[in-house]
């Protein structure tokens, strides 16, 4: 139900006026003066606006100007009883979506505010898929390529994973701050998805800031917007991620890198609903559900000084811990085929099985990377397989020690869920275990893995990124890096 903001000294009219919208079913909020309608702009953030023209102090076209300040796509209707051409130029100009005349009747009003919404939601959602383009997640509105949405999404049938799709039902249907801690790669990303589309707020933005990408300054405006001339290069006014998620879900992934001046302002919007954009004093309420998350153990941050207290607390409400995979090692007969047919689907290839060999050596592995380790691997196996049979002999490839490719490795008993380390691979015909772990610098194992998936992939940054999960930007970075140091050929 969208929510309308009359405004006019008259009170007569206000009456008349909101008593016509409620009628046609929309929630109203009123204000007698120009003071008084911003304040509620800032406050409750209406869907739209009507306002008289004539009134004392503050007149209408003064007042769009300056809501425009605070909410700059609030559409707003302006009612006058001059209805002549230049009435009408001064108040589009000013920022108005339509005018009427008065005396109106009802219907023209409540076409006008109905139009006026429509509009604003088509440039709302613009806005949103804008301040999205090249980040991950994007907006969350339905299926993803998997055609999953909510609880269908976290996949699993081990006891933990059972104990967990019901903690995420009541969770997702309450309004509090979630934090969801885990290692890197257990799809924390994944269940704060599930969680807003089981919500209330499904049908409202989802959107996500990856805390660790960005530099203090930076993040600042990506999470509260700025004012055109905040700082050098702010040309425009811009809106942040919690006004661009009012109603909806903000991701804060990564939380616990974020600096202590953030952490400060971070936690006055989640206590108060409230904040100041870069370069401006107006406050600007909004109404957002935080979901947090951390591979981090919070507790210990705040003991050491690196995370606020109070924050930690406040985030903290409805706490999600995930399980490792190595916890949960018999999802692994689910989770694989399910990425294998997203993969199929996805390049455009035929459906490939695995084999029960293959299946048998993926759920033996403890997974050091997770899900994400996981979903990799099997990206890479659709890719790389000839046959319409993913077979052990591939895989063997990229299960050993800490996921070199081009190691071999033999199956083993299936490990006990306590176990947490690679799995050391066996000796082979005489062949010695020490020449597999031969003491090398972590950097050149890592540069030539890269370097080696890179060839593979005939130089293709974005496959080759999706197949060692890391990001296309980190990947083009380090070659970078490594050019400009000689290390690697400049043809890379």
């Amino acid at each position: 139900m969208a929510t309308v903001l009359v405004v006019d000294d008259k009170e007569s009219l206000r009456d008349s006026v909101g008593f016509t919208l409620q009628r046609a079913g929309f929630t109203i909020l009123s204000a007698c003066d120009g003071e008084g309608a911003l304040a509620i702009v800032a406050k409750r953030r209406p869907d739209a606006m009507v306002t008289d023209l004539k009134m004392p102090g503050m007149s209408g076209v003064e007042l769009i100007e300056k809501v425009r300040e605070i909410d700059d796509d609030l559409p707003m209707v302006l009612m006058t009883a001059f209805g002549t051409v230049d009435t009408a130029v001064r108040a589009i100009k000013s920022g108005a979506f339509d005018y009427i005349t008065k005396p109106f009747e009802g219907d023209e009003l409540v076409i006008a505010v109905k139009r006026a919404i429509e509009h604003r939601e088509l440039k709302r959602e613009n806005q949103v898929l804008k301040a999205s383009s090249g980040q991950s997640p994007a907006p969350s509105r339905g299926a993803d390529a998997s055609g999953f949405t909510g609880i269908k999404r976290v996949i699993g049938e081990t006891e933990v994973m059972r104990e967990l799709k019901a903690n995420l039902t009541a969770v997702a249907e309450s309004h509090g701050t979630v934090l969801i801690s885990g290692e890197s790669g257990t799809g924390k990303e994944v269940v704060a998805r599930a969680i807003h589309e089981m919500s209330p707020r499904r049908d409202a933005p989802f959107l996500a800031v990856n805390c660790a990408a960005m530099s203090e300054s930076l993040l600042e405006s990506e999470l509260f917007g700025h004012e055109r001339g905040a700082f050098t290069g702010a040309e425009s006014l811009r809106k942040g991620r919690f006004e661009l998620a009012h109603g909806g879900t903000l991701l804060l992934d990564e939380i616990s890198e974020i600096k202590p001046q953030i952490q400060a302002k971070l936690l006055r919007v989640l206590q108060e609903q409230a904040f100041e954009r870069v370069g401006s004093s107006t406050t600007i309420g909004v109404d957002v559900r935080v979901i947090a998350t951390t591979n981090r153990h919070l507790g210990e941050e705040v003991a050491s000084g690196g995370f606020r207290q109070d924050l930690f607390y406040r985030l903290n409400v409805l706490p999600v811990p995930l399980p490792s995979l190595n916890e949960r090692r018999e999802d692994v007969r689910m989770l694989a085929p399910h990425f294998v047919r997203m993969t199929c689907a996805r390049e455009g290839r035929p459906e490939k099985k695995i084999s029960e060999e293959a299946m048998e050596l993926l759920v033996a592995y403890p997974w050091p990377g997770n899900v994400r380790e996981l979903q990799n691997l099997c990206e890479r196996a659709v890719v790389l397989s000839a046959g319409d049979e993913i077979t052990p002999e591939l895989i063997r490839l990229w299960l050993t020690g800490p996921n070199a490719p081009g190691r071999a490795m033999k199956a083993r008993p299936k490990a006990s869920p306590e176990e947490n380390g690679a799995m050391e691979p066996e000796r082979s015909n005489g062949t010695a275990v020490a020449s597999m772990i031969e003491p090398r610098p972590l950097a050149d194992i890592e540069r030539e893995v890269i370097v080696e998936t890179l060839r593979r992939f005939g130089g293709h940054r974005q496959k080759t990124a999706r197949a060692l999960g890391i990001g296309v930007r980190t990947l083009g970075l380090k070659l970078k890096k490594w050019k400009e140091m000689e290390l690697v050929s400049a043809s890379l």
